[in-house]
């Protein structure tokens, strides 16, 4: 399928690697979040579509887990070269159907193969270990297993590189495994499990299914799921968190999030400029790891908010498939009214607004959900809006006196997925990176994002669960440890 002549078109299931049309009646639109024109249509999946899926899963499972894992990797070798081969084709979909720049959804594949690529070298981070004579002959050994069938949630602000951190180390690690995408984006997810067909995997291994709650609900309750993964909001992180515990799930959600950068007066401040405006407004702000509260202390007050002020101003907002465009849409027109409400509710607080991206008129983009940057100054640190996710393009400036002030403010945060500082100064980035109550940590640093091979490390509301997406997490996530401790007698009839 070629990205570029997207038409109206029907998204089926990807069931014991069949594709599958669904049988539900219920439907939603895909819209281009840019223009909104339609893209196609995707079901909202009945219980029995699913459990269709969980079953292929589970009849997949006890013949790939048998399967060593040198040889379970080599479709991952071939999924990163068709990856690799298709990178402009699936960034085309990603745009198409997210809203966000080219370039951004380019970058986002390239983290979605660098996860593919960690995921290759399981045959050793799997490895257990163990111990001779932990008693006078015997041995004590530690082995990892894979556990069954494992599912996957994820969200629509990164259609392609969110379930990548999940896919390549459930089934390298000898799970099978069912997603289910967000509805909004599955167009990205279907032209992949086009590519994923062609690099040898049994059937089974891989399921996608698309659909809303009942889809969700049915993975959540099904017995034969051993774990779930899901990256959303905060509300629906603990709703499904819970539900999974309640049936005996492991689970890892992922949440949402207010991050806070700090800027001292002693910071680069061009750099800081720079590096922070294409965090809050990069993605239109729709990342996990998005700046939406500056505070400025001392000096920086004054010279980081003009700064800012200006480069939020002169960004240039379109449709993603311009590439001199800087940034895009909000991925629906609901998304759009409430940042725009979520402006107006900080203005009522006393917030100035010094740049306002409400009522956005964009050539040709009259029916897209547009948002232009916006930056609030002087936004109260007692404020809701201080503690609010807002998810669009919206910075929110709050003064502090010093750094003791601004970590007080940090540590009233209910969410803990990423902060920042933006200093020259060793003495407070340390202080920063030891007292900083989040779990991805930058240092002149915009988006903390951590390589595949180190865990994403969201903490409070952020993230419900123990073991993260990525790395070493993943492995101890997707796998059950089992200890043997072994005696042997001795045969005193036989010689050797």
């Amino acid at each position: 399928m070629c990205a570029t002549a997207v038409s109206e078109i029907r998204i089926p299931h990807f069931i014991g690697g069949v594709w599958t049309n669904s049988t539900s009646a219920n439907w939603q639109d895909v819209i281009n979040p840019a223009t909104g024109a339609s893209l196609g249509k995707v079901p909202l999946a009945e219980a029995a579509e699913v459990n269709a899926a969980v079953e292929a899963a589970a009849a997949a499972f006890p013949e790939w887990r048998r399967t060593p894992p040198e040889d379970r990797i080599q479709p991952l070798f071939k999924l990163k070269m068709l990856l690799e081969e298709h990178i402009d084709e699936l960034s085309r979909l990603i745009t198409i159907e997210n809203g966000k720049t080219l370039g951004e959804a380019k970058g986002e594949l390239r983290r979605a193969i660098e996860n593919v690529e960690v995921a290759c070298g399981i045959p050793m981070m799997m490895q257990g270990y163990n111990l001779e004579d932990v008693a006078r002959g015997i041995d004590e050994t530690m082995i990892r297993q894979p556990m069954g069938v494992v599912a996957a949630i994820t969200a629509f602000n990164f259609p392609a590189m969110i379930p990548f951190w999940f896919l390549p180390y459930a089934i390298a690690t000898g799970n099978t495994f069912v997603l289910k995408g967000s509805e909004r984006v599955p167009l990205t997810m279907k032209r992949t499990f086009e590519l994923l067909e062609q690099i040898g995997l049994p059937k089974g291994v891989v399921n996608m299914v698309n659909g809303g709650k009942t889809a969700v609900d049915t993975i959540l309750d099904h017995p034969k799921v051993r774990a779930v993964s899901f990256v959303g909001s905060t509300p629906v992180a603990k709703y499904i968190y819970a539900r999974a515990a309640a049936s005996g799930k492991r689970a890892q959600c992922q949440g949402g999030a207010k991050n806070p950068v700090i800027v001292l007066p002693d910071a680069d401040m061009s750099m800081a400029t720079k590096i922070i405006s294409d965090s809050a407004f990069g993605c239109a702000g729709q990342r996990c790891l998005a700046v939406s509260v500056a505070v400025a202390i001392g000096e920086a007050q004054k010279t980081f908010r003009d700064s800012i002020a200006e480069a939020a101003a002169n960004l240039r907002v379109g449709n993603g498939m311009d590439e001199t465009t800087q940034m895009g849409p909000v991925i629906t027109p609901q998304s759009k009214t409430r940042v725009e409400a979520l402006i107006g509710q900080g203005e009522k607080g006393g917030a100035k607004v010094l740049v306002d991206g409400r009522n956005a008129k964009i050539v040709g983009g009259e029916n897209g959900n547009f948002v232009k940057p916006t930056i609030l100054d002087d936004v109260s640190i007692e404020s809701e809006l201080a503690h609010t996710e807002i998810f669009g393009p919206v910075l929110s400036l709050v003064h502090a006196k010093d750094l003791d002030d601004a970590m007080a403010f940090l540590s009233k945060n209910p969410f803990g997925n990423q902060a920042s500082l933006f200093t020259s100064s060793g003495s407070a980035a340390r202080r920063f990176r030891y007292e900083a109550p989040a779990g991805n940590i930058g240092i002149n640093i915009g988006v903390a994002a951590p390589m595949a091979y180190f865990p994403f490390s969201g903490w409070k509301d952020s993230f419900f669960g123990d073991m993260h997406g990525q790395g070493r997490d993943a492995i101890e996530f997707y796998t059950d440890k089992k200890v043997v401790v072994e005696r042997w007698a001795k045969e005193h009839s036989r010689k050797f």
